[in-house]
């Protein structure tokens, strides 16, 4: 029989200093590995997307018969996200020539429309109201969705804006450190704060994932896709392992 306090936990874990060190090195992942089976392994944006939508589809599955939070199934679940948005937004970006201006305000658009759907349906877009199969549902398309934009708007500071990796990383960082301002010294709606923070660690991600195996030609330091994840899901691992993450307290 479940205790009071289990009842009391959200699926999802407690937003922590170590839960955004982690969705960093998740997003980061994402853009290598997204890359490495398009790119590396010349699959192609479109099959690499089938692939890893169908990876995200049985990690949503799982997540949702999953009765309590699970620390694995959930980052997971988070992986099969990044890695599918990175290669939706190369596929939308490239494959379907409407450029990186295009895809970031389609996506964007997309994103405004789930949130909209999502707060009419469930009155509620906190983090704590995860708590139900309806809830789960749109939670991970919003998240998948976030994603996809987060890759757009990477690429599109870096190239179309033409600031490159380390101006491009300096601006999302300085933005992430405002909202972190704005958390520990204002009133603003800490919900608003999560989903900002949330997607604006996408960009980040991408453009240092990009940073790590883009060409030295290009500005990038040329390291292998393959090598780069397989290090990225080991600081991943260490941090979880070292660092147990508690699930979120329910809204009542």
């Amino acid at each position: 029989m479940e205790t009071l306090q289990q009842q009391a936990r959200a699926k999802v874990p407690q937003v922590t200093l170590i839960f955004w060190l982690v969705k960093i090195l998740a997003t980061t992942l994402g853009e290598t590995a997204g890359d490495a089976l398009s790119m590396s392994l010349n699959l192609g944006y479109l099959v690499s997307s089938v692939i890893f939508i169908g990876l995200f589809a049985i990690a949503v599955a799982i997540q949702i018969r999953s009765k309590h939070y699970s620390s694995s199934i959930y980052w997971a679940t988070i992986i099969a996200t990044t890695t599918a948005g990175t290669t939706m937004a190369d596929f939308a970006d490239r494959s379907l020539g409407i450029g990186y201006t295009g895809g970031t305000l389609l996506l964007a658009s997309l994103l405004c429309i789930s949130f909209s759907i999502w707060y009419v349906s469930a009155g509620s877009l906190s983090n704590q109201s995860i708590n139900n199969t309806k809830t789960e549902c749109f939670y991970w398309v919003t998240i998948l969705l976030s994603q996809t934009l987060g890759t757009a708007l990477g690429d599109w500071t870096v190239d179309s804006a033409g600031l490159g990796y380390d101006a491009s990383a300096l601006i999302f960082g300085s933005m992430l450190l405002v909202l972190l301002a704005a958390y520990l010294w204002s009133p603003i709606s800490r919900t608003l704060l999560f989903w900002l923070s949330f997607i604006l660690t996408r960009p980040l991600g991408a453009v240092v994932g990009d940073f790590l195996d883009k060409p030295i030609s290009h500005g990038g330091l040329e390291f292998s896709r393959f090598t780069a994840s397989a290090a990225l899901l080991f600081g991943m691992v260490l941090c979880l392992m070292l660092f147990k993450q508690q699930a979120a307290t329910k809204n009542h």
